[in-house]
């Protein structure tokens, strides 16, 4: 969650120094006093968030793609996260995808998707490196086939070590799923399912929709009840590994205790689908995509598409910079369908008034905006001043539809707005 730092303002684009992005992620998260509690907190998730925090995307492309009504005249403008949207839309055959971010390690994520795409041999070496991602023969495909085609950045970024000395690349030779902080987030959880003696794979055993149920309302559901579990979830701090930093933490709980929440939230994700067809719940439950041919996978990965993203990835463009700038550059009326995932969740009103003035500007009649939220409703009615707001239609009924059905289970609300 919390994309909002890639969207908001970095001034010195793709080009300025690294102090000089770090002060723009800094930007983007601190709102608080250096020393009061929030501003704390707002600073411990910037050092948490400056390195690769989801190598896997948390928004379901089903829903994104049937909600944008992608045509083969659409510019896409996303936000990259860990990439596998911006490449699955592709499916979809739009003229052109741009996607932003502040992460650097997103961007170079993002990148080494596209040339992987490009010039790997086969389906079978793609599969195995993304779908996969824990054979040596990753490493030696990317020193022969990835590695000659990355820019200098890219290159640097896969090629160095992170935190604890292991090279970047490394990673898919060992389940790059399980790093970044989503990845290491998910093994806590782990861990202290298995203190607690719930092995989480054993939801994966469900023969159907029904079994998962029993399985999640006899196994998982008492784990939420323990005091500890209460105590620490409790604390703005521990969510940070699921991307959720201070300042949404909040709009995620609402009035109720985050226990509570969590616990609804990965009762949707454990009950609400069939466990055969929904890839979010393995990544959660088993820490990967599985094995074998009927093993769930995003739609860039699926070997029906593989052609389709091969040809079309030219088409995507990714680009150092927020969301808000990107717009600035662009002529009016020029683009027409827009994904910001969770970011608003934690813009000030003149942030969203930034934003929003840019994204009416530069929208053609007809233009979709999809977006993410903690909490189950809009955030926008109030905050963005009616002149704006106002000529946006939100679909609310298919706004609800599309929140029951996003496998990915932890947001509170899928929204939509369409330019009237």
């Amino acid at each position: 969650m919390a994309n909002a730092i890639r969207s908001l303002r970095d001034r010195n684009g793709q080009d300025g120094s690294k102090a000089a992005k770090n002060r723009a992620v800094r930007t983007a998260v601190h709102q608080h006093k250096h020393l009061s509690k929030q501003g704390l907190l707002e600073r411990a998730f910037t050092f948490a968030f400056r390195g690769l925090v989801y190598a896997q995307i948390w928004e379901d492309p089903a829903v994104d793609m049937e909600a944008l009504a992608i045509t083969p005249d659409s510019h896409v403008v996303t936000i990259a996260s860990g990439g596998c949207n911006m490449m699955s839309y592709l499916t979809a055959n739009p003229r052109a995808i741009t996607a932003v971010d502040l992460n650097t390690a997103h961007i170079a994520l993002n990148k080494l998707k596209l040339v992987a795409a490009r010039h790997l041999p086969n389906y079978e070496a793609f599969h195995r490196f993304f779908a996969q991602a824990n054979s040596r023969q990753n490493v030696i495909a990317y020193r022969t086939y990835i590695r000659p085609h990355l820019d200098d950045a890219t290159l640097a970024y896969w090629e160095g070590r992170d935190m604890i000395g292991r090279r970047r690349i490394g990673g898919f030779a060992r389940n790059v799923y399980k790093r970044g902080l989503l990845g290491n987030f998910i093994g806590v959880a782990h861990l202290l399912a298995r203190l607690n003696g719930v092995n989480p794979k054993i939801l994966l055993k469900a023969k159907s929709i029904e079994e998962q149920r029993e399985i999640f309302d006899r196994e998982f559901a008492p784990f939420f009840d323990k005091g500890f579990i209460k105590w620490i979830t409790d604390q703005p701090a521990s969510l940070f590994g699921l991307g959720i930093p201070p300042a949404q933490y909040e709009a995620l709980a609402g009035e109720e205790k985050m226990a509570v929440v969590l616990r609804e939230r990965l009762e949707k994700l454990a009950c609400d689908f069939d466990i055969k067809d929904n890839y979010f719940a393995w990544q959660a439950f088993g820490r990967g995509y599985g094995e074998g041919p009927s093993a769930p996978l995003p739609p860039y990965l699926q070997r029906a598409h593989y052609a389709e993203i091969v040809a079309r990835a030219e088409r995507i463009e990714v680009r150092h910079t927020n969301f808000t700038d990107y717009l600035r550059s662009q002529g009016d009326a020029s683009l027409d369908r827009y994904i910001l995932l969770d970011a608003q969740d934690w813009m000030t009103d003149a942030q969203l008034t930034e934003l929003w003035g840019e994204i009416t500007r530069t929208a053609k009649p007809g233009s979709r905006v999809l977006f993410r939220t903690a909490g189950e409703s809009s955030i926008l009615p109030g905050r963005v001043p009616p002149e704006i707001l106002g000529r946006w239609q939100y679909r609310a009924e298919d706004s609800l539809d599309y929140t029951r059905r996003d496998r990915s289970s932890i947001y509170g609300g899928v929204h939509l707005y369409v330019l009237g």
